[in-house]
């Protein structure tokens, strides 16, 4: 497996464990429609909100931020399978879309950022 696959996975894993860290229930792990895919999907501490997380991971060297790589081409994605995961599964929570952004250092913990909300597939 090249080492950027790695390295998503690793992130994803981390995703996870954060979120369930912070009281959320995964529902799904790299849920695929298609070629679309979404990273990971979960149900907020409340039980009132489905969130469809994007997780981006990046090291430390990289120059773009993990954040300015979910684009206007990927949001269509995510919106796109997000709304056949909602019809098949017949949802009726409310809706989120998040970004988990990871970096990972050389030593020590990665450092996460949650972007609750970050932002709204309807344009």
């Amino acid at each position: 497996m090249a080492e950027h696959n790695d390295l998503g996975k690793w992130g994803e894993k981390v995703a996870v464990d954060y979120l369930h860290r912070n009281g959320y229930t995964i529902r799904e792990c790299d849920w695929h429609y298609g070629h679309r895919d979404i990273d990971i999907i979960a149900l907020t501490p409340d039980e009132e909100t489905l969130v469809f997380v994007e997780v981006k991971t990046r090291t430390a060297d990289d120059m773009l931020l993990p954040e300015e790589s979910v684009d206007a081409k990927k949001i269509k994605n995510l919106a796109y399978a997000a709304n056949a995961y909602v019809k098949y599964n017949q949802i009726v929570y409310n809706l989120r879309f998040d970004i988990l952004t990871i970096l990972r250092k050389d030593e020590g913990e990665p450092i996460i950022d949650h972007i609750e909300d970050a932002f709204n597939p309807l344009f």
